[in-house]
């Protein structure tokens, strides 16, 4: 059968991506004038949820505890408003943001140290700043591992403590790093009689612990994490197998596959009505095996495959070519299958399943921070000093005993319209992680499904993408009807719409934050919203809702010019979406 064009562009695509070997690290996601003075701040993806510019009067780069306290300090005395930045500014919401134009940032940068590792009580000690990465290759020098982690390199232990990032699992503690936490030192405002700062030691079951609650998932509210102790485990080996079947009975599947297996995930593909379970376990250390987690789509990506790739996916919009993103979905979904999802027997090459490896080389990846600059010849897809990928994500929680029905109520939506989450699959699916519940005030509140849902944004703010009404009914019946919890670190302002609600120890949350930073100089109007404290987190104006910024309740806050008018779901009739009429 002959190709469209298209078509074999995205196949050329796909095979430079799988080949390409260099990289282009991110750049900096803060921006001074005058050396570290009259800054800007975004995330790595170059916008917020509400595309606005984050302002700071100055930012500063502490390499010490003793630097951290000397800031807060000055910070607390000035009444200034402060707020926490990573190295790679992973978080879409923006939880970096100082209140105003003349707050302080503080990057945890230059807070990249491994302090201690205890080998005989199988304890790590480090700065905030340290990277997944960092943290893995050193912990397994001495041959400690954590059991669960996220998949991506590029995340600091202070921000994965403050979103509450996860890996997946319902065994032992559950896959949130917040729940390995066993010490912590923060930073936090202090008295005059204290000198304007104070440091404060956490420790698990002590006469801290409900600090500790509060401060495992803080959403860098209550002050600057200074270091972190870690309590790990010896490092082991798993075998994982991706085994692909049809979606029938994935609603019935979903809590016995996550009791079976210790790493369990799954890749959902609705409109393919395929599933991808990785069957994940534990084998014994003298299992022969070398293998290697090398993840495509955090791999470095040329530049101009990057540019090929949205150039044809903003045509697709443009023409509605439905078709063409289903024919793409699926390149997408064989190329990924062929590929084994970048796992390697041996580190080079994949010539079968199972593929057994050391926890180190298996947990995470990202290719694509490793190397040094290539003049942007190659990046990470995302990256916004090139044209790449531009998206939303839409990520909840939803509890096991729950996760049934919403899994039939997409799969009607997806009979309803068969071909509206094509354009999902060009995005890997959705990826559905186990996590269980955790003693952190804003942690998990029951063993929960995590669905992670990546999909094409506009860089145009008012237009609206193919089957704009079916994603928003999908984030609406998540949020609304089965009472999802947000992931902290992305989503939409939709998602986090009376989301403190949910949580039972919400109030004690507000409590210690009250008392690590009465004058709330580490809060912002951002975080006041998400935690209940202001109003205005749905924004209503002209196209609101294509951005998940409101509900549409009004035809103008989707995009009439274009023919999109806001009307019921079609499965959750209680939701109100942008529907092309």
């Amino acid at each position: 059968m002959l190709l469209s064009r298209p078509t074999l562009t995205l196949k050329l695509a796909f095979l430079m991506i799988t080949t390409i070997a260099q990289c282009n690290p991110p750049e900096e996601p803060i921006r001074c004038s005058t050396n570290f003075t009259n800054c800007t701040i975004t995330n790595s993806y170059g916008a917020f949820p509400d595309r606005s510019i984050c302002l700071a009067a100055e930012v500063a780069y502490p390499s010490s505890e003793e630097d951290l306290v000397s800031l807060v300090a000055k910070g607390t005395q000035a009444n200034r408003k402060m707020r926490v930045a990573t190295r790679y500014s992973h978080s879409i919401p923006k939880l970096v943001c100082p209140e105003g134009n003349d707050g302080l940032i503080i990057s945890t940068e230059n807070l990249n140290r491994i302090i201690e590792i205890d080998k005989d009580n199988m304890l790590i000690t480090l700065e905030s700043g340290v990277t997944l990465r960092q943290l893995i290759d050193e912990a397994a020098k001495s041959g400690l591992v954590l059991p669960y982690t996220p998949y991506w390199w590029g995340l600091t232990i202070g921000g994965m403590l403050g979103t509450g990032a996860h890996g997946s699992t319902l065994w032992g503690k559950g896959s949130a790093i917040h729940d390995y936490v066993v010490r912590m030192r923060i930073v936090t405002p202090g008295r005059p009689e204290e000198g304007y700062a104070k440091v404060r030691t956490l420790e698990e079951n002590s006469e801290s612990d409900s600090d500790m609650n509060a401060a495992k998932v803080s959403l860098g509210v209550l002050g600057v994490i200074s270091q972190v102790t870690l309590r790990m485990q010896p490092l082991f080996k798993r075998s994982i197998t991706f085994v692909t079947q049809n979606d029938t009975d994935l609603s019935d599947q979903v809590v016995t596959f996550g009791r079976q297996h210790e790493f369990a995930d799954m890749i959902w593909y609705p409109s393919q009505k395929q599933v991808v379970y990785r069957i994940d376990d534990r084998v014994s250390t003298n299992v022969s095996g070398n293998g290697l987690w090398d993840h495509p789509g955090f791999r470095a990506i040329p530049s101009l495959v990057l540019l090929i790739l949205r150039s044809t996916e903003e045509g697709q919009e443009a023409r509605g070519d439905v078709f063409g993103k289903c024919i793409g979905g699926k390149l997408t979904i064989n190329t990924l299958t062929n590929g084994a999802y970048g796992l390697t027997n041996d580190g080079i090459i994949f010539k079968g399943y199972p593929v057994v490896g050391y926890q180190n080389r298996l947990q995470a990846s990202g290719g694509c921070l490793k190397g040094h600059k290539d003049a942007e010849l190659t990046a990470c897809s995302w990256d916004p000093q090139v044209k790449g990928l531009f998206f939303h994500q839409t990520t909840f929680s939803i509890d096991l005993s729950k996760a049934k029905d919403f899994i039939q109520d997409v799969q009607k939506l997806v009979s309803i319209a068969p071909r509206s989450l094509c354009g999902v699959d060009l995005y890997n699916g959705i990826l559905m992680r186990y996590v269980t519940s955790s003693k952190a005030y804003l942690g998990k509140q029951e063993d929960s499904l995590d669905f992670d849902i990546t999909y094409y944004r506009s860089k145009d703010p008012k237009i609206p993408r193919l089957f704009e009404d079916v994603l928003e009914e999908i984030e609406q019946m998540a949020v609304f009807k089965y009472g999802g919890l947000p992931h902290w670190g992305k989503n939409r302002n939709v998602a986090f719409e009376g989301a403190i609600k949910k949580y039972k120890k919400g109030r004690e949350f507000l409590k210690v934050k009250k008392k690590f930073d009465s004058l709330g100089l580490f809060s912002s109007e951002w975080t006041d919203q998400i935690l209940g404290l202001k109003s205005g987190l749905s924004m209503f104006k002209d196209g609101c809702a294509l951005e998940g910024l409101c509900v549409c309740s009004l035809d103008i806050h989707c995009a009439p010019q274009n023919g999109y008018l806001c009307r019921p779901g079609k499965v959750f009739e209680e939701a109100r979406v942008c529907t092309l009429v």
